[in-house]
């Protein structure tokens, strides 16, 4: 009885899953892209302004960017209401005194985003630090929370989160190899450990920064800036790691995604059906079939 109740409730959550991914991708916008990156909702999410960053909702009806606005950046976003998608407005819990930007969705619809809003009373240092909100019952935000043991006095930006809770983003503190560097905070008995610097397999004395992890981990794509390889300023590179949990050395992602311009926010679907990229001052995506590996 218990081996057929096992059975049972794998079989639901596989279900589950699918599910998920059929609503996800049943609200995508025609038309979708294939080996050529399109702009993403133009007129909506791509519009005039400088537009960045990428993140839908758990159930996929509702999208997250970032625009700059007024000297400051803010947190929009747009609903998918009886099939279209609407205008965007700013999201719930902006707070219009700060900046905001960078949000991730993890799987329980936690949202993590960064913010230069004060650590603690007397905090002076004008960084940034990564906050995470969790939606409430009633449909509001819970109050900004800071990751204990992850953030620190220089600027932590652009998280993504592995299934297992571990992140990856980027800092300028002290250590880096170049200016910036991706870290990883490991997800170890319901709290965070000492972020860790990645290595020289993917940190360079150039600039790193925007990662986003796969969520088994098995895989990183992240911006670097004027390597030798560069189609850009800005290129998006990546990495796979082996077996024994070291990182391959990073490899440019090809003509495919980058360009003369700077790309950067990559961000992967909750179905892994397309990636999402910030270039040119507009978000764009593309099918993840075209993935170099």
């Amino acid at each position: 009885m218990k081996n057929l109740f096992l059975i049972a409730l794998t079989m639901l959550m596989m279900q589950c899953v699918r599910d998920q991914r059929r609503q996800i991708s049943g609200n995508y916008p025609q038309p979708l892209p294939d080996s050529i990156a399109l702009p993403f909702l133009p007129g909506i999410v791509s519009s005039d302004s400088l537009d960045f960053n990428a993140a839908f909702s758990s159930d996929g009806e509702r999208f997250y960017f970032s625009r700059s606005s007024h000297g400051k950046w803010m947190i929009y976003m747009t609903e998918l209401r009886e099939g279209s998608w609407g205008k965007p407005v700013l999201a719930p819990f902006t707070e219009t005194e700060y900046s905001q930007a960078d949000p991730f969705i993890s799987r329980d619809g936690t949202l993590y985003y960064i913010s230069n809003r004060p650590r603690y009373a007397g905090d002076t240092i004008p960084d940034y630090d990564i906050w995470f909100i969790r939606p409430q019952p009633d449909g509001s935000w819970s109050k900004p929370e800071n990751p204990e043991g992850v953030n620190s006095d220089s600027t932590e930006y652009y998280m993504s989160r592995a299934a297992n809770g571990n992140l990856y983003f980027a800092s300028n503190r002290s250590g880096t190899l170049g200016s910036h560097d991706i870290y990883v905070s490991r997800h170890v008995d319901g709290g965070y450990i000492t972020p860790e610097n990645l290595g020289p397999a993917i940190n360079s004395a150039q600039m790193e920064h925007d990662p986003m992890i796969s969520p088994d981990e098995q895989y990183l794509i992240f911006t670097s800036v004027d390597r030798a390889d560069s189609y850009g300023s800005g290129d998006l590179y990546y990495s796979q790691r082996s077996s024994d949990g070291t990182w391959s050395p990073a490899k440019n992602m090809g003509s495919k995604f980058n360009t003369k311009t700077y790309e950067y926010c990559a961000y992967l679907t909750p179905d892994g059906q397309y990636l999402f990229y910030s270039t040119n001052y507009d978000v764009k995506w593309i099918s993840a079939r075209h993935f170099p590996w």
